[in-house]
């Protein structure tokens, strides 16, 4: 069939097949690579109304078609990847429609960074829970992978802030969800629609599972893996809010058209204490004494990120810009001192302090180092461009690794790893044992805070020895998590790296609730096939790049 022939009269939007669009709709930021068939961009949620009922009369007819929605492009996991229809947000559904003294509405297609400027403009308010990639992610795809970042320990994650989402259902029909009074939801369920059937079914499968999911639900700061099943029911408000699992769906229940988030004004003045680590063991009690004086972020990045800013600088100030090179040069001293003298440290932790005075935020800071003198550690305060450098170090060495180390690939195939902070002194050396059995080059940042780890080795895709590294160390570092009963995945969504994965962190029968809800949501399986139930290793290995071996 020719799809374009088909689509095309059916929407306002455009349809498109060519070879560069279709290249370009291939790649995500993730190790994968899957061409689809046809790109499509609606222009409003009538248009993604039609695409459905178009899909579901394909399907009647035994056809294999299926949507999978996509926003920026920035995911990690493969999850925006399809080899059949994308329906892409970003060109014409991307307007802020409304923003209130403390919530937003917007289109998904909206880029985070236009989303920022126009709610700082009208009340100095943000949404907090932007990931790393802030000036390139877009809105929709936050709420797809239940996005957190460097504000997620003060502010917590995208589930926090999602009040209603527009959504297309799998029969074409149009639904608003948000939270529900008992008496609202009883009269959902009495509607003889695909929206009342989802409430009836979704509430009988949480009322005759209730202990078994409150028992699978994983005990750590963040998690994006599986359908987040615990947070429906919400027994101090007596709420029944299904927002609560399409966020982090990764596109699988329903296409989201539009949302309303709550927004937060954050404090303007900051403070930040750095900690430098040799020693993993005081790590635990560090975060704790820290963490008491409620920093807004507490990051870390290690030694070899360490390493990378000071060997790569040249590499790292041309892409931070020209304007900021000759300061940021003068700063990167101590780490090309450190480097040279071979006294880097294990870890680089940076706690910032955000208060309404620079007064307070200060006095915080000095606190925080005053209740850690007893450990013998090196601390230092970091204002003004000392403060920037650091933040340039955590936040752009996966930019870095990407672009400027040629020949090898940055994969985040074991990116977003979640465990206890108690548990730091025996994972960490664990961790670092199992990397160092095979020669890869890598990084280890992330959100100390929500001991949530991002570990992004360099490799060579075209090599089979790299790619067979991928498939042996994938399982090792998720066993090693499923050991210290972590997440693996605290903000990234599962996609196609993860989702073979979850019989790891979730016993068999709540696997079979996690299908049961995709089947109740999308019964012909229209919605991204593939991620979050029904993946399997052996769409690792297929949709992983071919690049020439270099």
């Amino acid at each position: 069939m020719d799809l374009r022939a088909a689509i095309a009269p059916l929407i306002k939007g455009d349809a498109q097949n060519d070879s560069e669009t279709l290249r370009k709709f291939s790649r995500d930021t993730s190790i994968f690579e899957r061409k689809p068939a046809l790109v499509v961009s609606p222009k409003d949620a009538e248009d993604v109304a039609a695409l459905v009922r178009f899909a579901v009369e394909e399907k009647g007819r035994g056809g294999d078609i299926s949507l999978t929605p996509r926003a920026a492009g920035t995911d990690m996991s493969g999850g925006p990847l399809t080899d059949s229809v994308v329906v892409s947000f970003t060109k014409y559904m991307n307007v802020m429609r409304e923003v209130g003294p403390d919530y937003a509405i917007a289109e998904p297609g909206i880029y985070y960074r236009d989303f920022e400027k126009l709610t700082l403009a009208k009340n100095g308010s943000i949404l907090p829970p932007y990931p790393a990639s802030r000036e390139m992610c877009a809105l929709g795809g936050m709420i797809a992978d239940n996005a957190g970042g460097e504000l997620t320990l003060r502010y917590g994650m995208m589930e926090r802030y999602v009040q209603e989402l527009d959504t297309v259902l799998s029969d074409g029909s149009r639904a608003t969800f948000r939270a529900l009074s008992t008496a609202e939801l009883e009269e959902k369920k009495t509607a003889q629609t695909l929206e009342g059937n989802i409430y009836r079914r979704m509430d009988k499968l949480l009322t005759e599972n209730r202990d078994m999911i409150e028992a699978a639900r994983p005990n750590v700061t963040k998690n994006s893996a599986g359908y987040s099943l615990w947070n429906i029911v919400d027994k101090k408000s007596g709420t029944f809010d299904l927002t609560k699992i399409l966020v982090g769906s990764q596109g699988t229940l329903g296409l989201i058209t539009r949302a309303r988030v709550s927004l937060v004004r954050t404090k303007p003045h900051h403070a930040m204490l750095v900690v430098f680590l040799s020693d993993l063991g005081k790590l635990p009690e560090i975060v704790r004494r820290v963490l008491t004086f409620a920093p807004e972020s507490f990051e870390s990045y290690d030694d070899h990120t360490f390493k990378l800013a000071a060997r790569y600088g040249y590499e790292f100030l041309k892409h931070l810009g020209f304007r900021q090179t000759f300061s940021l040069a003068r700063a990167l001293l101590p780490e090309v001192w450190a480097l040279w003298t071979r006294r880097v440290p294990q870890l680089v932790l940076l706690a910032e302090f955000a208060e309404d005075t620079d007064e307070e935020a200060q006095r915080k800071a000095h606190k925080a180092q005053a209740a850690l003198a007893d450990l013998s550690i090196r601390t230092q305060f970091a204002l003004g461009t000392m403060e920037k450098k650091y933040w340039k170090i955590r936040r752009e060495s996966f930019a870095l690794l990407r672009k400027h180390v040629h020949g090898l690939h940055a994969a985040p195939f074991i990116d977003d790893i979640v465990v206890h902070p108690d548990d730091y002194p025996r994972f960490l050396p664990e961790l670092n044992a199992l990397l160092a059995q095979y020669d890869l080059m890598h990084t280890i940042a992330g959100h100390i805070g929500d001991a949530n780890f991002h570990i992004i080795p360099l490799v060579n895709l075209g090599n089979p020895a790299h790619r067979k590294i991928i498939m042996e160390l994938t399982p090792k570092i998720y066993e090693l998590v499923a050991k210290y009963k972590g997440s693996i995945t605290g903000e990234h969504g599962d996609g196609i790296i993860r989702t073979p994965f979850l019989p790891m962190m979730y016993p068999p029968k709540m696997l079979e609730l996690f299908a049961e809800t995709k089947q109740i949501f999308d019964p012909l399986n229209i919605f991204n096939p593939g991620k979050k139930t029904g993946g399997s290793l052996a769409d690792i290995e297929r949709w992983m790049m071919h690049p020439a071996v270099k």
